[in-house]
């Protein structure tokens, strides 16, 4: 199985004069479920972007490796799921239609087999010919993990991961943390103390202002 390595070193972002967060580092590898909490507004989805690769921090540096080789910046996608408020799905498209559509972004094969079982983890499946535009907000939310989880990633990025969703799509979401967690590295950015009870370890971004 391959080991995964995620180290921050010393990573700041400001925005202009506003410092968002300073001085954070730590070191995570395979079967480990990462917490990061902090109030809305601390931070917590500019330090997902940066791990993602979205955006790059202002000072200091993340590094990602498998195996112990480190990965070059622009091959990170075929290495990371993130599940995030900002990410968009085609309403005018069916459920299948998207993921098949982001599979050819991605530059990966369409695996239907993998979709169709996602489809059902996720109790979308019956819907899987819909348009998106007639999803509810919590089955979108639901369709997200699927784009996150279809090419099998090793570090799991939830943003946010149980908003807009009832008691049985949030404990499809905790049994997904935890089967993840015991071979990946996940990581769980929340101010939701059920969603950061799940982590092994965690960091407030409050502690990380001055």
């Amino acid at each position: 199985m391959s080991e995964y390595s995620l180290v921050a070193e010393s990573v700041n972002k400001t925005f202009g004069r506003r410092l968002i967060f300073r001085d954070i580092n730590f070191k995570l590898n395979s079967s480990t479920i990462f917490g990061i909490s902090g109030p809305n507004g601390s931070g917590k989805s500019t330090l997902v972007k940066i791990i993602a690769n979205i955006i790059s921090p202002s000072s200091g540096k993340l590094v990602h490796s498998i195996n112990g080789t480190e990965i070059k910046p622009e091959k990170l996608h075929n290495y990371i799921g993130l599940v995030s408020p900002y990410l968009v799905l085609y309403d005018e498209f069916t459920a299948y239609e998207n993921l098949n559509y982001f599979s050819e972004i991605r530059g990966i094969s369409f695996d239907k087999e993998k979709v169709d079982e996602l489809l059902n983890k996720f109790l979308l499946f019956n819907r899987k010919d819909d348009l998106v535009k007639t999803y509810s907000s919590g089955m979108k939310q639901r369709l997200k993990f699927i784009f996150a989880l279809m090419h099998s990633p090793q570090l799991i990025i939830l943003d946010e991961p149980t908003s807009n969703l009832d008691d049985e799509g949030k404990e499809v979401v905790y049994q997904l943390v935890k089967e993840e967690g015991s071979r990946n590295v996940v990581i769980v950015a929340s101010n939701e103390k059920t969603d950061l009870n799940l982590c092994t370890n965690k960091i407030d971004l409050n502690d990380y202002k001055v």
